[in-house]
């Protein structure tokens, strides 16, 4: 799905109260609202969270803790296409801190960035869980284990002719 733009993710927002009304106004809540809203925006922008602490009568400083804490939340926009490369034992222990290197190198980027054009993100992540592949690193959803510096060229290589 494509993530949608956070222009006035507010209450007001259609999509917003959408997401908000189909939960009742219990803290209990919170996780599942926050996990909608980030599978729709690809984020949990400021407005959305305000509009959340409205709604449950919670404070933002707690949302944003719980926003912070899991490691499935971001607060900023990703890319098109979010590279994470796994730093667990089995992938670094195998090269995988290459790996990530060279992404930053071709990306110009750091952990944590998106390149201007919104077109790439990059993470850094413990263990993804597939640890018999290591090193991997993941786009978006897809898994490319056995992974060495060529082949993180060859995707972003791919990616980049992609005229999207």
């Amino acid at each position: 799905m494509e993530k949608q733009k956070c222009e006035g993710c507010n209450g007001k927002d259609p999509k917003m109260q959408e997401i908000l009304e189909t939960y009742k106004q219990d803290k209990s809540n919170l996780i599942q609202i926050l996990n909608e809203v980030q599978e729709y925006y690809g984020y949990v922008p400021e407005k959305a969270q305000l509009a959340i602490s409205e709604y449950l009568d919670i404070p933002m400083a707690e949302i944003y803790g719980v926003v912070t804490f899991y490691s499935r939340f971001t607060l900023k926009p990703k890319g098109k296409y979010h590279i994470a490369v796994c730093l667990g034992t089995a992938c670094f222990v195998k090269g995988s801190e290459q790996v990530l290197e060279r992404a930053k190198q071709r990306l110009g980027i750091d952990v944590g960035e998106t390149t201007k054009d919104g077109k790439f993100s990059l993470e850094a992540t413990r263990c993804i869980g597939a640890c018999g592949l290591a090193p991997v690193f993941t786009v978006n959803d897809e898994v490319y284990g056995k992974a060495t510096v060529k082949m993180m060229d060859e995707i972003i290589d791919k990616i980049m002719e992609n005229p999207e």
